[in-house]
């Protein structure tokens, strides 16, 4: 962050021997920031953390909830830890998000192993706005025939994606792809 502390993500269930569910942030010393606060946090793996411009804080991963509330793994935090509610994915990811990029218009692109999003089909990669819900101007076509785990954006605006997919929109394509936006 720009302050020099660390937000982490992952796996764990505490951190230094205080309870803190997949999420945690870290003072420059490494020690528990103790202002940050997720609550009960995520009930299941985050694999994708992303700070916004805001400070605000996009998750992604196999959580189905995020501080009980229902979050089917995507979900936006506040600065402090707490749940952004503004952000309403309806339904969610119907699989795990293994990654999340910002594009610089503040759209949030993700790729998974999902199928579907708030019941739309969107095999493995989508677009969303700022406000979660799906960004239906944004077609990814067939998407890809397997996981996607990376995403990055050139400076042309065009997309890349990586992962275990050999085709993407019924196009050979091994494990990469570039998409216009």
């Amino acid at each position: 962050q720009p302050d020099g502390k660390i937000l982490i993500g992952g796996r764990f269930t505490s951190y230094d021997g205080t309870t803190r569910n997949r999420i945690a942030r870290l003072n420059t010393d490494g020690s528990l920031d103790t202002s940050f606060n997720p609550g009960s946090g995520a009930d299941d793996n985050i694999y994708a953390l992303v700070l916004q411009p805001d400070g605000k804080i996009m998750i992604g991963g196999n959580f189905t909830s995020y501080d009980g509330t229902a979050r089917n793994r995507i979900a936006r935090l506040n600065a402090n830890g707490s749940l952004d509610t503004s952000f309403d994915p309806g339904s969610g990811a119907n699989s795990t998000v293994q990654t999340i990029m910002l594009q610089p218009d503040g759209k949030i692109l993700f790729g998974g192993s999902f199928s579907r999003y708030d019941e739309m089909a969107r095999m493995r990669f989508a677009r969303l706005n700022a406000n979660g819900s799906l960004d239906t101007s944004f077609d990814p076509g067939n998407g890809a025939n397997n996981t996607v785990y990376s995403i990055a954006v050139q400076p042309d605006g065009k997309i890349l994606i990586g992962g275990a997919f050999t085709s993407y929109d019924d196009k050979t394509r091994n494990r990469i792809a570039r998409i216009n936006p």
